[in-house]
């Protein structure tokens, strides 16, 4: 096991490895395997690529990031200006839901809020803005709601009749508009009737249900 001093040692060599890292303005110390990082960086970028190169590193048990970033004068931009870049560059992203994801910046600090429907769009969310020049740092908000499947939802509503002795769902009609769900058709009672309804609002990824079946 690697003593503090060794980790220490080795968490400034890979930072000094580290290229996209200007290791002069860092310092590192280490407490149980417990790596801090203190001082400042050009970029956000920068201070996420020192974040990286700790956690690489053998030994570091957890990373504390007291890095502020000073962005340089040549650098600096209206929250406005990186707030348009961050739109723009997430639309050159085809694996971007268009008009999925809204971008705040205050103070050079950009926020993602938003839903999409697998991790990877949202990690491409994050790296499409965490290069931007002018931004101090990056909060990714963004949630990770599963696509709302037809059959799926219609597989949901039969299992529910069919535990209640109802066959009575191959007559309920399923349509999908995004994460709303429309069911019509014909039910023999306000028992069926709410199943369907509750198995609906069940299935994930569902966030409205109209209600459209008619009872008799």
């Amino acid at each position: 096991m690697k003593t503090d001093k060794q980790l220490q040692k080795d968490v400034l060599a890979e930072l000094e490895w580290e290229p996209s890292v200007n290791a002069t303005h860092i310092g590192v110390e280490v407490d149980q395997g417990i790596v801090t990082l203190s001082g400042h960086v050009d970029s956000y970028s920068e201070k996420w690529g020192a974040e990286r190169a700790a956690k690489r590193v053998s030994g570091t048990r957890a990373v504390v990031i007291e890095l502020y970033v000073k962005i340089k004068n040549t650098a600096k931009r209206s929250d406005a200006d990186i707030a348009l870049s961050a739109v723009n560059r997430m639309q050159w992203q085809a694996n971007i839901p268009n008009d999925a994801i809204h971008v705040s910046v205050e103070n050079g600090v950009v926020t993602l809020t938003g839903d999409v429907a697998w991790r990877y769009q949202r990690d491409a969310a994050y790296e499409a803005v965490r290069n931007l020049t002018g931004a101090v740092g990056v909060i990714n908000q963004i949630m990770i709601k599963p696509k709302v499947n037809t059959v799926a939802i219609k597989g949901d509503i039969e299992a529910a009749l069919k535990r209640h002795a109802s066959l009575e769902a191959q007559k309920i009609s399923v349509l999908l508009d995004g994460d709303k769900v429309t069911l019509t058709g014909r039910v023999p009672t306000w028992s069926e009737k709410h199943l369907a309804i509750n198995a609906a609002w069940n299935s994930p990824g569902v966030r409205s249900v109209l209600d459209k079946l008619v009872v008799g």
